[in-house]
């Protein structure tokens, strides 16, 4: 393989590291006077073009050099353009619903907030968890995904490198918090657009394909995996998308509606041809003969086989790539995380010094448990299983017209919805114990049979039909309490205007109008929701 040296692997990473800390410390130096809602949040001061980079940076990750070939390896074509369709489309939900949710929620910045103001402070908390658990796990994967990388291209061992990352960016984000992430992350996400092409091209001029193996390799061929994805990936990346807070960070941040579509629109697209061309490398992997069709390779090197056949100084541009990505996709997950956790368990009363020292200290967790993670795809697809129990019924809330949900029906949904698996895992395997390991998806995205496809219809459906069964039992009890006490069943009322008036409190907030001029106005902001 055409591995750089010990020594000019380690200056390529630490150099372009230490670009980031000068570039990071010095818009931090310069902010260092913002107050703590500027720390937390941005609300209503980002166009277009800066969102887009934002998007795409907080989209992509170490990780994708990994998944994305090694799909190709296994499902071909169909495989890399259904999982690139599926992790870049969702992106156009934050245009579609991010309007909706700001009209709701102006004073919000994550989507817990409108999550308490529609359904309650318990639910708030409940979805709280599984965001920070799925920003967890993110951060767990993205810095295993840098260790492996760093790794195999380089032959370094990968705990300084880790330590370093999270050292760097946890100083720069702990003194600027979410603004910097958004500046840095603009910086990033240009460099990983300017490196891709220049791969790219490389790629392409530099591999020889070799007819041959195209048609023994069947790679063009359509397969049950592949046409299982097609249910699976779009429901899995959808909603936990909904998750992670650094999107909702950006799409809050946004000028107006339409600088929010124009961004997502852009980021949806180049991150759609990024990820199709991450994954081709799979497929020319294959065809060229880098990557071993008879299984003794694993699928997830295909990449880096590939790299193996190319000029030195290609594995330097991927590597200042791979900082660059790996940078941009964690310090969003940092300030992301912090935001969330104030807003949510703090209800942002915290001291800014607190909020920083929170940035360091959950660091160490992080690096300890992504030393001993192994399999990135299956950290994110744990987190996958929860979001596609759990968001279906929470986005139930955002129509107008299902006010009789209340947050009772997410919260006993979402949990059934993860028990439905379980249940569903048990009969097909026939027995508990499979069943449980279905819920961590012990056999991976790429399993032969259809449990996996088994587990994310599970999830969403038992999700439905546990939330109207708690609905049926809810309505039924507060039927009874009205009898008992010889009192008006009133559950099922549509909230009137008096009412809605009377749980309100009036606020001063910026308001996102379509001129892309933000407004000072007095508007309503909602107290918590029921959650019974």
């Amino acid at each position: 393989m055409g591995q750089p040296s010990s020594e000019a692997s380690n200056a390529i990473v630490y150099l372009t590291y230490g670009a980031f800390l000068i570039l990071g410390t010095g818009i931090a130096w310069r902010m260092r006077k913002q107050s703590k809602s500027d720390f937390l949040s941005s609300n209503g001061t980002q166009s277009a073009f800066p969102l887009a980079l934002n998007f795409i940076a907080s989209a992509l990750g170490a990780g994708i050099l990994f998944s994305y070939p090694e799909l190709a390896t296994i499902a071909g074509v169909q495989g890399v353009v259904v999982y690139a369709l599926a992790s870049a489309c969702p992106m156009l939900i934050f245009g579609a619903l991010g309007p909706i949710i700001r009209r709701k929620c102006p004073e919000g910045f994550v989507l817990t907030e409108w999550t308490r103001q529609r359904y309650g402070t318990i639910t708030m908390l409940y979805l709280s968890f599984l965001t920070l658990v799925t920003l967890f796990l993110y951060m767990v994967a993205e810095l295993s995904a840098l260790g492996q990388v760093v790794s195999t291209l380089t032959g370094l061992d990968s705990l300084p490198v880790i330590i370093v990352e999270c050292v760097i960016t946890t100083i720069y984000t702990s003194l600027g918090g979410f603004k910097i992430s958004f500046l840095t992350d603009i910086i990033q996400g240009g460099m990983v657009v300017g490196l891709i092409i220049v791969a790219t091209i490389t790629v392409g001029v530099k591999t020889d394909i070799k007819r041959e193996l195209i048609d023994s390799s069947h790679l063009l061929d359509s397969s049950l995996l592949g046409w299982q994805l097609l249910y699976i990936l779009p429901v899995a990346v959808l909603t936990n998308d909904f998750f992670l807070s650094s999107f909702w960070l950006r799409t809050f941040s946004s000028k107006s509606d339409k600088d929010l579509m124009l961004g997502v629109s852009m980021a949806m697209v180049v991150i759609l041809c990024i990820l199709v061309l991450v994954g081709c490398t799979g497929l020319i992997a294959a065809w060229s003969g880098a990557w071993p069709s008879d299984g003794s390779q694993p699928g997830s090197l295909a990449f880096f086989l590939l790299l193996g056949q190319l000029p030195t100084w290609v594995i330097g541009v991927v590597l200042v790539m791979v900082v660059s990505l790996s940078c941009a996709a964690f310090d969003s997950l940092q300030s992301a995380m912090v935001s969330s956790a104030s807003n949510d368990l703090f209800r942002n009363r915290l001291s800014i010094w607190y909020i920083r020292a929170m940035v360091v200290v959950m660091m160490v967790p992080v690096v300890v448990v992504a030393l001993r993670a192994s399999s990135i795809l299956q950290i994110y697809l744990i987190s996958d299983l929860l979001s596609a129990a759990t968001i279906p019924v929470l986005c139930l809330g955002l129509s107008d017209r299902a006010y009789w949900w209340r947050g009772f029906e997410v919260v006993v949904g979402g949990l059934g919805g993860i028990l439905t698996v379980f249940i569903f895992g048990a009969v097909y395997y026939g027995n508990a114990y499979d069943g449980g390991q279905l819920l961590l998806i012990k056999n991976g995205l790429y399993a032969k049979d259809w449990s996996t496809f088994g587990a994310f219809v599970a999830a969403p459906a038992g999700g439905f039909l546990w939330g109207f069964g708690a609905l049926g039992l809810r309505l039924s009890f507060q039927y009874v309490k009205a009898k008992i006490r010889h009192e008006r069943f009133d559950a099922l009322d549509r909230p009137s205007s008096h009412l809605r008036a009377s749980r309100t409190r009036q606020s001063r907030t910026q308001t996102y109008s379509d001129s892309g001029v933000p407004q000072q106005v007095v508007v309503s902001t909602s107290k918590a929701g029921k959650f019974f």
